[in-house]
């Protein structure tokens, strides 16, 4: 240590390590010069200096002076790289059910509490990816191979399924119930080996990077955040387990819709015994293998307090398989000639979607309950719905699964059916569910009129006080409106909680009255009212009619949308910055969401700023915006404490406290921040009011105005001025170093980090 501060102090080595945002950006406009040199990293995640600065490190260039030594981690093709990351968008579930893992309410002492809200957690993550196989089953089994291809009006508009039809190719081989049913199982199979095979792929590129070595440090420190943990960010085992069970879970659902129909006609009078026990026995080897999924499901949770770098290996290998030979096993019993076989009506689908509908239902109650008990141990009032962000999240997860399977069975059978009404279409669940759309849709029409009423009323409020911020300036009506405007949209972010809070009770109390409705009348709502009142039989058609449109029209959108997103570099982008914020967190809950980015660049950050202090002895600021600023307390954490007093934070436009703070308390609550302040050499905190995502710290004590700078002006002038001679923008959540304070701010903690001249903490 005294080595390095020699070192230092000899040669004045100074670096700030730039970290951007979200969105991402290039290393050309994050070190403002267009002659830019990668010196470590890959194509995917890497390092940028300046050309004149390669070797910077070895002497000073003549002229710097103290300013120090500017340096880019370029992380942004991480998220929004190549054009097949738009096909994430069909994971978007799945991500936002892992959130809900993450969203716990810190509790100290309660590590039974703590496992069973993990553990539910994961069992919602499983019902997700059942749910999305049974979806496909019944596009491909139900409606094009069982309803569709047995009915020759419909067999005769579709000519590639002529093969299937027992009408169209005068009783072909293929045209038998069982075989076509087989035949089409292939596509939700072929769909689960593309779930798998996308897991492992990012599983190798994202879970495979080891961090950086360090030892566990006391249970007191840990206890406050468990980011610095040695395993945190090496969850390679949990995901591998994670996605031998889901996979197994798959292909056991592919089982058990092709299984149900044949087993039904066997087991009639009369019925081959033969076929009728092999049926028996194919389904209760399929419901064992789903008890054993569920069992490895809750069987392990994460290993963070170690570098964990075994694998279950037989487990990982062995349950998939056994799964995949089970589902051939009953392809095979399926496709088994039986004389006299016709398909009627639907598969047995109603059962299977209301069971999951009811099952994630009570999971989030369980949810609820266990996420309150957390919080009322350890209150925190800056947490979003006082602890029950998670459960919330996990509603809306479900929501989001039901909307999607309903979606897409809803149009494949208007597909099918065109406008003749020849086959019975989906189960009447799914009309149910889309025909409670409509109400949702006005709920959220009434709490985005509460919002833009909020917003007007602040924005009145800010007028007065712009005149506060801007003395003796001549004032412009509409300059001021302007940036009212700016900084009462800007505090509409700290309204998200009520308006998830409210979303997800709605949408758990309408989808319980479409399970209630489905269950109790086995119809579709319109047929349901056909004989009560005409108020309510209007209402039901109404409902009914433009939820399948809304529905439909959403289902479009989605496709179209992740369509442009394939060929369009921006609208990529954009889809970038979403998983930016949702996949900051390791896939604790389900394998099959997008990767976590963090796993790769936490570690890039942790290696860096470790080697290079120790190699150089030299004063180091990490400054990070937005995004960046989050993964630069990360790194922070992971860092040893030795190598952690000898760094600097300076964090702007930064999410920590404002969204991570209150969404993810365990995490970024209020003592985990507090810790980090005092652990790293010095931080300061720049935030503008006009920043819909940055704001500050909010640490008590004298910790507060440490951290925190006084809120930035924005815009710089309010009129034109000899500094400012055209009118300066409004920059909200963009361009902190164009403020003075960014320089001055950076100067002086590197001035504390200096190791020959004292400074006061």
């Amino acid at each position: 240590m005294e080595r390095a501060q020699e070192r230092a102090s000899t040669t004045g080595s100074a670096l700030e390590l730039l970290v951007h945002g979200v969105g991402g950006t290039t290393p050309e406009k994050m070190l403002d010069d267009p002659r830019t040199v990668r010196i470590t990293g890959d194509d995917t995640a890497a390092v940028f200096r300046r050309a004149e600065d390669v070797d910077a490190d070895t002497g000073r260039p003549e002229g710097r002076g103290e300013e120090p030594v500017p340096e880019a981690y370029v992380w942004c093709n991480l998220t929004s790289g190549n054009s097949s990351r738009a096909l994430w968008l069909l994971l978007l579930p799945f991500m936002v059910v892992n959130l809900a893992h993450w969203m716990r309410p810190s509790a100290r002492g309660r590590t039974r509490t703590v496992r069973l809200y993990g553990l539910l957690v994961r069992l919602a993550a499983l019902t997700l990816t059942v749910l999305l196989v049974a979806a496909v089953c019944e596009v491909a089994l139900d409606l094009t191979a069982w309803q569709c291809a047995g009915t020759r009006a419909c067999a005769d508009r579709h000519t590639w399924l002529g093969f299937l039809s027992p009408t169209v190719s005068d009783g072909g081989w293929w045209s038998r119930p069982g075989r076509r049913i087989a035949v089409a199982a292939l596509l939700p199979a072929a769909l689960t080996g593309l779930l798998w095979y996308l897991s492992h792929r990012t599983w190798n590129a994202y879970e495979s990077q080891q961090p950086l070595t360090h030892p566990a440090e006391h249970d007191e420190d840990t206890a406050r955040t468990a980011l610095g943990r040695p395993g945190f960010w090496y969850g390679r085992r949990l995901v591998a387990r994670l996605r031998a069970a889901h996979t197994a879970a798959a292909l056991l659902t592919v089982a058990a819709a092709v299984a149900s129909a044949p087993a039904g006609f066997d087991r009639r009078t009369g019925g081959p015994a033969a076929l009728d026990t092999l049926g028996r026995l194919l389904l209760l080897a399929i419901a064992a293998g789903g008890a054993v999924v569920v069992w490895v499901v809750c069987r392990r949770g994460r290993t963070e307090h170690r570098l964990d770098r075994e694998l279950d290996e037989h487990l990982v290998r062995r349950l998939p398989l056994a799964a995949l030979g089970l589902l051939l096993l009953t392809l095979v019993y399926a496709g088994w000639e039986r004389p006299g076989w016709e398909s009627r009506g639907r598969l047995p689908g109603d059962a299977t979607f209301g069971g999951i509908a009811l099952t994630q239902g009570l999971i989030v109650i369980v949810l609820a309950v266990v996420a309150r008990v957390l919080h009322r141990t350890h209150p925190d009032p800056r947490a979003a719905m006082r602890g029950l962000g998670g459960p919330a999240v996990a509603m809306l997860a479900c929501a989001l699964g039901g909307v999607m399977s309903g979606g897409v069975s809803q149009r494949v059978a208007d597909w099918l059916d065109g406008t003749g009404a020849s086959i019975p279409g989906p189960p009447v669940l799914l009309t149910w569910q889309a025909s409670v759309i409509p109400a949702l849709l006005v709920v959220l029409v009434v709490l985005g009129g509460w919002l833009g009423r909020r917003a007007w009323r602040l924005r009145r409020a800010e007028l007065t006080a712009i005149d506060t911020d801007y003395p003796g300036e001549p004032k412009d009506r509409a300059r001021s409106r302007g940036i009212a405007t700016a900084r009462a949209l800007a505090t509409l972010t700290d309204r998200t909680p009520r308006i998830l809070g409210v979303t997800s009770a709605v949408t758990l109390f309408l989808g319980a009255g479409a399970l209630v409705g489905a269950m109790t009348t086995q119809k579709v709502p319109a047929e349901a009212a056909g004989d009560s009142y005409a108020f309510l039989q209007g209402a039901a058609d109404t409902s009914q009619a433009l939820g399948s449109w809304l529905i439909g029209f959403g289902f479009i959108l989605f496709v179209t949308w992740g369509r442009r997103a394939y060929k369009d570099p921006s609208a990529r982008r954009t889809i970038g910055i979403l998983w930016d914020v949702g996949t900051f967190w390791p896939r604790a809950a389900h394998p099959f969401a997008p990767p976590c980015y963090a796993e790769r660049a936490v570690p890039d950050l942790t290696w860096r700023v470790a080697t290079w202090t120790r190699a150089t002895g030299g004063r180091l600021v990490i400054s990070g915006h937005s995004q960046g600023s989050v993964l630069a307390a990360a790194a922070a954490w992971q860092l040893t404490p030795a190598d952690r007093r000898r760094v600097a934070l300076l964090t702007y436009g930064s999410p920590l406290e404002r969204l991570y703070g209150r969404w993810f308390p365990a995490h970024f609550g209020p003592a985990a921040l507090s810790a980090l302040h005092h652990d790293v050499a010095c931080w300061r905190n720049l935030y503008r009011p006009t920043d819909p995502i940055g704001g500050p710290m909010r640490l008590s004590g004298d910790c507060g105005p440490e951290v925190d700078h006084e809120p930035l002006k924005d815009p710089l002038a309010y009129g034109r001025t000899e500094q400012h001679p055209l009118p300066a923008p409004i920059l909200g959540h963009s361009d902190y170093q164009a403020d003075p304070a960014f320089a001055q701010e950076r100067a002086k903690l590197l001035a504390r980090l200096r190791p020959d001249v004292p400074a006061q903490r």
